[in-house]
């Protein structure tokens, strides 16, 4: 049995894949010692039907649900989507719906908030895929990468103010409707994987100027932050200060190269990088790790003593 982990929370992205019942799957995070979970978006209603007996007997807790939740098949409402910025008002809605239904699932088991991957500025084909594939042969001061990066750039900032706004408006609504519903969950629109996904740290930034009040905020994710700096999209340390009182919650992962869920502090070796997360580690009202299938319970133990020693140290 790991060591109590106290207020850290762990996603079933780790070993979904490993259990045919939820309540194999939510013993096994036990083991390591967690006493929250965020119930990822592979989450069926059949794996479900084992785990809320366990909420409500208290034996874990729900720190958060990942949209959307739970598990539609249906691509265009997964995690690569347009999702909350459709130019089809009927998909829009239907997003809309699916988050509030998220949020509907996340009240019911006492959750704080909703993750959420709320858009992208739409390619007709995986250009991030190429780039990444570029970055990892040519490197990304390549002629080959520069150039094309350039290209996804001039689509993404020619494009990304419609989307933003059209995400703007969806997020509105999911607000004004939560309210209405009294549903006490916070939605938390996440940093991507992807070089055309939305948010940015300053995209984000302008959706909360513009909702302010809401119960809408940035959903950190460090390995996602550390990949689009590595590609040149963003900034984390500079970006930072703009978002750092709009947090609801974080993934707390590695990024070794363009692979990210790692174990922080052990699968990179670098001792440094991730310290400039600490304090938004320390702030946000949400810790969650959202580590891969790869990582051993050895691995995260360590992981977590390192951080926790990191954390002591910078005060936090």
């Amino acid at each position: 049995m790991g060591k109590d982990k106290g207020q850290y929370s762990f996603s079933t992205c780790w070993n979904i894949k490993r259990h045919q019942t939820g309540s194999g799957m939510i013993e096994e995070i036990r083991e390591l010692g967690f006493r929250y979970v965020e119930l990822n978006y592979n989450v069926t209603s059949e794996l479900l039907s084992t785990i809320e007996p366990m909420i409500e007997r208290g034996e874990i807790g729900v720190s958060s649900v990942h949209n959307t939740f739970p598990h539609v098949a249906d691509p265009d409402y997964g995690t690569d989507s347009v999702l909350l910025g459709f130019d089809d008002e009927e998909k829009r809605q239907r997003s809309i719906e699916l988050l509030l239904r998220s949020a509907e699932y996340a009240n019911r088991y006492g959750a704080k908030a909703v993750v959420v991957h709320p858009g992208e500025v739409p390619f007709d084909y995986n250009i991030d895929q190429e780039l990444k594939k570029i970055y990892s042969e040519q490197g990304p001061e390549s002629a080959a990468y520069l150039k094309l990066w350039s290209e996804m750039l001039e689509r993404r900032e020619t494009l990304a103010g419609r989307y933003l706004d059209r995400i703007g408006d969806s997020l509105e609504e999911v607000c004004d409707r939560l309210e209405a519903k009294g549903l006490d969950v916070s939605i938390g629109i996440e940093t991507r994987s992807r070089c055309y996904q939305m948010p940015t740290l300053r995209e984000a930034k302008t959706v909360f100027d513009r909702l302010k009040g809401a119960r809408v905020g940035l959903w950190y994710d460090f390995g996602h932050g550390m990949m689009m700096e590595r590609m040149g999209l963003y900034d984390n340390a500079r970006d930072m200060e703009a978002i750092k009182d709009h947090v609801v919650g974080i993934h707390i992962h590695e990024t070794v190269g363009l692979s990210d869920h790692w174990c922080p502090y052990v699968h990179s070796g670098d001792m440094n990088y991730f310290d400039r997360f600490l304090p938004i580690i320390a702030a946000s009202p949400v810790k969650v790790y959202e580590l891969k299938a790869a990582c051993t319970p050895e691995e995260i133990e360590l992981s977590h003593d390192r951080l926790l020693g990191k954390l002591a140290a910078y005060g936090g």
